[in-house]
């Protein structure tokens, strides 16, 4: 092999090296794979390249990657004795998930509330209530057609807003959850979930309404928080057809019947 090949060889290695780390670190993957699943491994493996549709949420990876996570139960039960964070000296009971895990739906929100913290499970006060109540509207059962968590697994002191730190600590256990469950759009509600998922400081008056992406590859709706919404106010019931028009954008993507 002459010199000058050799040459040529090595600019192109190191191009392609280059473009996949970019790639890697940004998450937006440039040439889609379809995936199967290895049982016995419990990892998704890479095979034939396909050709996605523009609002496509599969997750794409370079030809030989190998994807790996956790089962569910692992991380839960990490989670459950997790001391990342000083919420873990203050919390009854670490909230982790509700619903489907193979479900098409993800509804993400900010944090446990007390009624959370008592029972170790998202979204089961008011706010809670008035979640399952849209989700039934929608034509969708709670239990078994949707997937529901926080960005973290611990109530703040007083329903206070995280601290950065906090999310910091635990929002690598909602990655782990949103790449095992995989699902096809994730509703983000309130400003904690849209501007963790989303890395914006854009508020949720301005975003909601409009498609965007989890790590350039999931399709992100963001939407009002259950808790603003059950909140007294004069504004509230239009807050609420909004919310409302917002859940229809995303029965639309995913084909379900338009309720009335």
């Amino acid at each position: 092999m002459s010199d000058d090949l050799r040459a040529e060889l090595a600019s192109v290695a190191a191009s392609l090296r280059a473009y996949l780390e970019v790639q890697e670190d940004t998450g937006a993957w440039g040439i889609p794979k379809a995936t199967k699943v290895s049982a016995a491994a419990n990892v998704h493996v890479v095979t034939a390249p396909s050709v996605p549709s523009p609002s496509s949420a599969a997750i794409a990876r370079p030809a030989g990657a190998v994807a790996t996570h956790r089962p569910l139960d692992v991380v839960a039960a990490e989670v459950s004795s997790c001391e990342k964070c000083a919420l873990s000296r203050t919390r009854k009971n670490t909230v982790f998930a509700r619903g489907n895990p193979v479900a098409k739906i993800c509804f993400i929100g900010e944090a446990p509330g007390a009624d959370e913290d008592e029972q170790g499970l998202p979204f089961v006060g008011k706010a809670g209530q008035l979640l399952d109540k849209m989700i039934a509207a929608m034509g969708l059962s709670p239990e078994s057609d949707v997937y529901i968590c926080n960005i973290i697994k611990c109530r703040p002191p007083g329903n206070r807003t995280p601290l950065p730190e906090e999310i910091s600590a635990c929002v690598p256990y909602l990655h782990e959850q949103l790449e095992s469950v995989d699902p096809k759009v994730i509703v983000a509600m309130g400003n904690t979930a849209i501007s963790t998922l989303l890395g914006t400081s854009i508020g949720v008056t301005k975003l909601r309404g409009q498609w965007k992406l989890y790590k350039a590859r999931t399709l992100v709706m963001p939407t009002y928080h259950p808790s603003y919404l059950v909140r007294e106010g004069p504004q509230q019931q239009q807050n609420k057809r909004e919310a409302w028009e917002d859940l229809q954008k995303v029965m639309k993507e995913l084909g379900l019947s338009k309720k009335t």
